[in-house]
């Protein structure tokens, strides 16, 4: 008690506040390399990164087969309520994550996150009940209700020095990018054999191993100064810095769903059955990987997180213009390698994005713009797939690619006045 008392004085007494977990101190290995994680950053960032992982293989597990699935149930001839109950969720997500954020901020990580979950688990089940679509529907809305994101990112930036946040939130997403990749493989064979039913039953299954993650395995949370008064949303969204990274993330997603729905007809069209794409999809994400891990750490800790920040929002421009360009000519192996630059670039912005926005928000108040980051990535979601829609609808795969090359662009311009904050020291933006 003396120690934990000792630690809280200790913080009280700083400008800026600690960001070690009291029973984790991140102390003496890392003095000859700061850019090494300590065990208990590790354990921190693999537990929430295991907690993303089981969320998001629920969530991606559905994905792949529900259009088809969701046709079987009353009501499901209906193509639009079928698309509402796809869409739903994203939709609900980007209305809760800023006030499960700031809650996050006022009352601790772990009870929201703990919240989401079961909400989580809740709407999974409801899911797998659903005697209609329109049970489907609000299976879905409450899953979706369950939007832990900024808590557990929050969480993750509570628990580790700003020399290795970027790696810590590459672990996340990776765990991320693996459920995807292993969700093309996965999901067929299981729809097969247990039908959309059976699928929420494994979402319900992975949301509660999720709470038992954070119950027994993830570290206590640090003894953080909670926020005092209203003002900390309106700091959040008065900070240039975090907006052009929030106009980001909105971007990348919306980019990123836009494109699925004209890649794969794409790829259709270059030779490859629709079954088969994971054997594009699987080495390219896997590849990526290797080149991030080559690449970013290395050039971060050089201090040239910018470059590598802009650079990337160039990959993601060049795949469009290249996407577009092979519209006119599909080539299986000119689509697999923009794929695997496409994935490079993406994976490279969501471990180094979250990082800057940790990096560059109040300690008291990073759950809020976590919170305002996400709403952005969630709604960049459902604009990306609506919009994308639509795009392919009325204009066909081309126009898909002019939009998000030109939205791509845009961003490149809106992001280059950015610099990187300097690890632990003041911020600039």
């Amino acid at each position: 008690m003396s120690e934990n008392g000792g630690f809280a004085r200790h913080l009280r007494g700083r400008s800026r506040p600690s960001l070690v977990p009291v029973a984790t101190p991140i102390v003496p290995d890392t003095q000859n390399d700061p850019h090494r994680m300590t065990a208990g950053e590790r354990r921190a960032s693999v537990s929430l990164a295991a907690i993303f992982a089981l969320r998001m293989l629920g969530l991606f597990l559905v994905l792949p087969v529900f259009a088809l699935e969701a046709r079987r149930y009353p009501g499901g001839d209906d193509s639009a309520l079928v698309g509402l109950a796809m869409g739903v969720y994203g939709l609900t997500q980007a209305l809760l994550q800023i006030p499960l954020g700031m809650a996050s901020d006022r009352w601790g990580r772990k009870p929201v996150i703990l919240l989401g979950l079961a909400l989580f688990a809740l709407g999974s089940a409801i899911a797998a009940w659903a005697p209609s679509v329109q049970w489907l529907v609000a299976g879905r809305a409450i899953q979706g209700a369950g939007a832990i994101s900024a808590a557990v990112t929050a969480f993750l930036a509570d628990v580790t020095r700003d020399s290795v946040r970027t790696k810590a939130m590459a672990l996340v997403g990776i765990s991320i990018a693996l459920m995807f990749a292993l969700s093309l493989v996965l999901a067929p064979l299981l729809a097969a054999q247990i039908g959309l039913r059976g699928l929420f039953l494994v979402t319900l299954a992975l949301a509660l191993t999720g709470m038992a993650v954070v119950a027994w395995v993830v570290p206590p949370e640090p003894a953080l100064p909670r926020p005092v008064g209203r003002g900390g949303l309106r700091q959040v969204l008065a900070h240039a810095g975090l907006l052009r990274l929030d106009f980001g993330v909105f971007v990348l997603h919306a980019v990123q769903l836009s494109m699925w729905m004209a890649v794969p007809a794409l790829l259709v069209e270059s030779g490859l059955a629709a079954p088969d794409h994971w054997q594009v999809y699987l080495p390219a994400v896997l590849i990526s990987f290797l080149i991030m891990g080559g690449l970013l750490f290395r050039l971060e800790r050089k201090g040239h997180l910018r470059l590598v920040f802009l650079v990337a929002i160039g990959l993601i421009l060049l795949v469009q213009l290249g996407l577009l360009a092979m519209a006119q000519a599909p080539s299986l192996a000119g689509a697999a390698l923009l794929l695997c630059l496409f994935f490079t670039g993406f994976n490279m912005l969501e471990a180094s994005q979250p990082s800057l926005v940790s990096r560059l928000a109040p300690p008291a108040h990073r759950g809020a713009a976590l919170g305002v980051y996400n709403t952005l990535q969630s709604l960049g979601f459902f604009v990306g797939g609506a919009g994308g829609g639509w795009l392919v609808k009325t204009q066909g795969g081309l126009g898909v690619f002019v939009a998000c090359a030109a939205l791509s662009a845009l961003w490149l311009l809106i992001a280059w006045p950015m610099q990187a904050p300097a690890v632990a020291g003041p911020v600039r933006h």
